[in-house]
């Protein structure tokens, strides 16, 4: 799926900007609130520790599994709350399917068929999934050592890859495919290396590619068991990786929006629903949805503006991204996501070119950026606060 309401693909990748290398062109008009295209990701994967932490997603497409009161339950740690309105809950249990080796959950028969067919046969653990030596365990225990919430990725995107590789008929077609994303550890023209491939995780990355290499190697992959092709992949997922999350909550909230009721019975539903969402951000601050990364072969195109002109959404409560116009488009105008928070496109522009730098390897030269040249180096405590935790 890579079009908008099933219709022909109304944007385009250019490469006539050697210093972006490639970006993405609307082929027509769009107004603010048009879908400009949506988008399947060729490999998506939830994020261990939001997974251990009891975050119940589809295996395959991140589907958060747990009804919208059970998951307002435990995010509240009130077994008691009840939510109304339970029709407006999409969350149907009597879909779900579980692989019948390993017992992984999967949200309909559809997504654990194309787990199995894509990479599940080469990842399946069979009976020891709880097994804590076994070797994919041991990989991801190693993994939440390293990486500690909040999550940017996870070790079993790289590993659903080479899994990918190795189960696909037409090795060089999907090769061909993660070729496309950058993945460069250093930016020669700017000096820049990746925050991934800084000396303090240059000892964690070996452990890891020989961990990887002991499960899953492949001769068909060899280059991406040294450790420069190690390397390059954690680049490849780090730099393209495309944040996911899911909420049955939220489906629930929305659902509610289209309810029609009498104009008191909304003020009693808003009022609740307020009332719940200061009782998860007590309990649970910011993690609330089921969270993972995905790697999208047509969003990865879209360069970043610290003023985008388009955002990412996922209307469909899994992997599925809808990417849509925030304001006008014409006809051959550069789409341009955020590739930063909202909180953080709010930030000073020393602080969001830091965090480009380390994390997407590149100087933001974008027009707010430009506008904000002469500005100073650090423009608020709160951003001198942060510079001085980081280092």
């Amino acid at each position: 799926m890579a079009t908008s309401s099933g219709h022909e693909l109304n944007v385009e990748i250019s490469f006539e900007n050697t210093k972006k290398g490639k970006s993405l062109i609307a082929k027509q008009n769009f107004e603010e609130g048009d879908v400009l295209f949506e988008e399947r990701p060729l490999i998506s994967s939830q994020f261990l520790w939001n997974e251990f932490y009891k975050y119940k997603a589809c295996e395959y497409c991140l589907r958060s599994l747990e009804t919208a009161e059970k998951q307002s339950q435990r995010l509240t740690e009130n077994e008691a709350l009840t939510l109304p309105y339970p029709e407006c809950d999409e969350t149907d249990p009597s879909q779900y399917s579980a692989c019948p080796q390993c017992q992984v959950t999967y949200c309909c028969p559809d997504c654990q068929k194309r787990a199995w067919q894509e990479y599940h046969q080469t990842l399946c653990m069979g009976s020891s999934r709880d097994d804590e030596n076994h070797p994919l365990n041991k990989l991801q225990d190693m993994w939440r050592n390293i990486h500690f919430p909040p999550e940017t990725c996870s070790i079993m995107l790289i590993a659903k890859m080479i899994a990918k590789v190795k189960q696909s008929e037409d090795k060089s077609d999907i090769l061909e495919k993660f070729s496309r994303f950058v993945k460069t550890t250093v930016n020669e023209e700017e000096a820049l290396v990746h925050k991934m491939m800084g000396d303090k995780f240059q000892e964690p990355l070996e452990m890891l590619r020989q961990q990887m290499t002991e499960i899953l190697f492949h001769d068909s992959l060899q280059h991406w068991f040294t450790p420069e092709g190690f390397r390059s992949l954690f680049a490849l997922i780090g730099r393209n990786g495309q944040g996911i999350g899911s909420s049955s909550i939220s489906s629930w909230v929305k659902n509610c929006e289209k309810l029609d009721m009498s104009e008191e019975k909304k003020e009693e539903l808003d009022e609740f629903i307020d009332k719940l969402y200061e009782e998860l951000e007590k309990v649970s601050g910011a993690f609330l949805d089921c969270e993972g990364s995905g790697l999208y072969l047509l969003q990865s195109t879209c360069n970043h503006s610290c003023q985008p002109n388009a955002e990412i959404t996922f209307p469909y409560n899994n992997n599925i991204m809808s990417v849509v116009a925030k304001e006008r488009i014409t006809s051959g105008q550069e789409i341009c996501i955020g590739y930063l928070s909202e909180c953080d496109l709010s930030r000073s522009r020393h602080s969001r070119q830091k965090i480009l730098k380390e994390n997407y390897l590149f100087i933001c030269e974008c027009p707010k950026c430009l506008s904000e040249a002469d500005d100073p180096d650090v423009t608020s405590s709160e951003d001198e606060e942060d510079m001085e935790e980081d280092q």
